[in-house]
């Protein structure tokens, strides 16, 4: 028979209960742990503001906007440059200009070049603008005017000029190599037109004929040697009032003393002048001696 015993039949368990204390387990991080994680938490914090500060002041610095950065903008045409801009490295474009109304301005401190190649990537045209000048290379240059006029060109073959006047302003004016071909050579207004040729000779050949006028002033051709006048077809006219043939040796003194004062043009076989005192009949034969 087993028989049930009451808590105060058995004081001995109560008094073991009674000594034991409930444990208590603690949960996280505590000391010098926690106080480095905080620390940590705070550093990672003054970084991100930090950051988004730089950021947000690059962004402003920058001048970030939808349409681009800075000066570059993106339309639907392309890029748009506002403001002075530097190339660090070859640019490549189909197009360049400037702002409707506003220059285009292309700076170096060396040289500006202008290349084209051909499909195979060969030079065919090329213009350098540097300290030493400009130099152009191609097959052929051609300059025209607004209205689409030609005014200048130039080839391998010939050099063009489509203007209606060619000016020299050089003071030693114009000098040819080589033979000039030309339908017109007229000086400027007030100005006087000088052809010359200091150590050879000097041809004006045309097929219908050379026309020499000088409306208000002279006309002078000086030489060191012969000057000749050849028509082979036609005829040489002399149309002025007055003719002087200067420096041309005269014939003897006639025999009565008396001082000449009219003369006759002899003309020798040949064709040699002199002038001869004139006399009753003829008197070239008396000076013929200098036809010789």
């Amino acid at each position: 028979m087993v028989r049930m015993m009451t808590q105060e039949q058995c004081p001995h368990r109560n008094n073991v209960q009674s000594t034991e204390k409930p444990q208590v387990y603690k949960v996280g991080i505590y000391g010098w742990r926690k106080r480095c994680l905080y620390f940590f938490v705070l550093l990672l914090m003054i970084l991100i503001v930090v950051n988004l500060a730089l950021t947000i002041w690059i962004l402003k610095v920058m001048n970030f906007t939808i349409d681009g950065m800075g000066h570059l903008r993106i339309t639907e045409r392309g890029l748009k440059l506002e403001g002075d801009s530097e190339f660090l490295q070859p640019l490549y474009a189909k197009e360049i200009q400037s702002r409707p109304g506003s220059p285009l301005f292309l700076q170096s401190s060396k040289n500006v070049s202008v290349n084209i190649l051909n499909e195979k990537k060969q030079l065919v045209s090329q213009l350098i603008a540097g300290s030493h000048g400009v130099h152009a290379r191609g097959k052929m240059l051609e300059v025209k005017s607004s209205a689409g006029k030609l005014l200048f060109s130039a080839d391998d073959h010939e050099v063009v000029v489509g203007a209606e006047r060619l000016r020299v302003m050089g003071a030693e004016g114009a000098v040819f190599s080589n033979s000039v071909e030309t339908p017109h050579v007229r000086a400027e207004p007030f100005k006087e037109l000088r052809l010359e040729s200091p150590t050879r000779s000097l041809y004006m050949e045309a097929p219908k004929g050379v026309k020499i006028e000088a409306d208000a002033g002279d006309f002078q051709a000086t030489c060191r040697s012969d000057l000749r006048l050849e028509s082979k077809d036609g005829e040489i006219s002399l149309d002025a009032r007055k003719i002087k043939l200067l420096r041309l040796p005269e014939g003897k003194a006639s025999p009565s003393g008396t001082r000449q004062t009219v003369f006759e043009v002899c003309v020798c076989p040949n064709g040699k002048l002199f002038l001869s005192q004139a006399g009753i009949g003829s008197t070239c034969q008396i000076s013929s001696n200098l036809c010789l």
